[in-house]
């Protein structure tokens, strides 16, 4: 009797804070525009022009900043763990904003180097994060919905970005739309931290599955698996390699996108005009995926993505301007986006929370380490081949191994290896 009101509290308390925690998620998600490769490719020609360096010397000192963030990601994710989502969501804002407003100062290649290293870890890294883990913490029943709503409302923050940064540097400068983003992370995420988010977790459910009601009838325990018990196991490597591949094809795909459908006939009008249907189904699809999380396996949802990343990816080798063109970019977008909705909700459903932090801080690492090595195998494989289309054949061999692996892998037991 009491496991069933202590069930029903839990309920009633996880549906009060459910609102401002999604707000809270997606205001921090959104914030990490300014560390994301779409906002910081605004400022690349102002920051060429004005520091007087080329565009390979901005482009690695970009590659030094973005693996960087592959060093940190493991110790954050402890940290969120050790302090919890909310104090460590407000330490790192407050640290971004910083960054962002020092980054105004910088006036040679080593300054933009350590300016971008900051930025990267702080945004792309640290904030995003965190503001996924927090919902995974704070969000018990229909996680995966949650995440979803999250994922999407910072996707369509982190799209809309370039637009607005475009029209702001040319008015103001660099260096004052640097100072106005730190300032935007201080004053939105930092109250949002603080305020809205609960001091304390809502207590767990006896199934730490979002979806899973009949698991809580039979009263399974709550099990927190530690990471060295997580990285032992199939599902955290299809999982980890499903978000590892994404990140590595698309923004492989994302960077070289003008050049890889321009030999497929598009303008470069043409070629930027595709991310308008990438960045529509890329919202879709962490809502849709969120929702769908709540009522199927995990691992037939990431089989599924990585088929369509695996078409997506051969496919840009042979469309052609126009529909399939379109297509290219849906598929793009739905993998892009709706890979890390699985993942957010992958790890607490099989892991559990109380080591959460740091499984996903290594994922991430994994992700960021990814995304920039992507760019450079893309273009090596181009600059030893008459066109796009050997290398995109074998980087498609990479999501049908993540799919095959999906297919095989078996689901962690209730209670990991050597526990009680």
């Amino acid at each position: 009797m009491s496991t069933v009101a202590g069930t029903d509290s839990a309920t009633a308390h996880g549906g009060k804070h459910l609102s401002r925690v999604i707000v809270t998620g997606s205001i921090a998600l959104a914030l990490t525009a300014p560390g994301q490769t779409a906002a910081v490719s605004m400022f690349v020609d102002p920051l060429i022009n004005e520091l007087g360096v080329s565009r390979s010397a901005v482009s690695t000192a970009y590659l030094i900043g973005s693996l960087s963030g592959a060093f940190v990601m493991p110790f954050l994710g402890r940290m969120i763990d050790r302090y919890g989502p909310r104090r460590v969501m407000a330490g790192i804002a407050a640290c971004f904003g910083l960054i962002l407003v020092a980054a105004s100062a910088v006036g040679e290649i080593f300054g933009l180097t350590a300016a971008f290293v900051g930025i990267r870890v702080g945004g792309q890294g640290a904030l995003n994060l965190v503001a996924t883990t927090a919902v995974a913490v704070y969000v018990h029943r229909r996680r995966g919905f949650a995440i979803g709503i999250v994922s999407a409302a910072g996707t369509a923050g982190i799209s809309l970005a370039p637009v607005l940064l475009e029209r702001l540097i040319a008015e103001w400068g660099f260096r004052i739309v640097w100072i106005a983003e730190g300032i935007a992370v201080w004053a939105l995420v930092i109250p949002a931290a603080l305020f809205l988010l609960p001091r304390t977790p809502p207590p767990r459910p006896a199934a730490d599955d979002a979806g899973s009601t009949k698991a809580a009838r039979n009263q399974l325990p709550i099990v927190d698996w530690t990471l060295g018990q997580a990285v032992r196991t199939g599902m955290f490597w299809v999982v980890a390699g499903g978000v590892g591949t994404c990140s590595l094809v698309a923004t492989a795909l994302t960077f070289h996108q003008v050049s890889l459908l321009g030999e497929r006939g598009l303008s470069p009008a043409e070629a930027a005009a595709v991310f308008l249907p990438q960045t529509l189904a890329g919202l879709v699809a962490t809502f849709a995926l969120g929702w769908l999380a709540d009522r199927f396996s995990d691992r037939l949802l990431i089989a599924a993505t990585m088929i369509v990343l695996a078409a997506a990816t051969l496919g840009a080798g042979w469309l052609s301007p126009g529909l399939t063109a379109v297509l290219y970019g849906v598929g793009i977008g739905i993998c892009a986006n709706g890979v890390r909705t699985l993942e957010a909700v992958a790890f607490p459903r099989s892991f559990g929370l109380r080591h959460l932090g740091a499984i996903r801080g290594v994922v991430h690492s994994v992700t960021v380490g990814a995304s920039a090595f992507g760019p450079l195998l893309l273009a090596f494989g181009r600059e030893h081949a008459s066109s796009y289309r050997p290398v995109l054949i074998v980087i498609t061999a990479l999501p049908l191994a993540i799919t095959v692996a999906a297919a095989l892998v078996r689901k962690p037991p209730p209670v990991p290896p050597g526990g009680s």
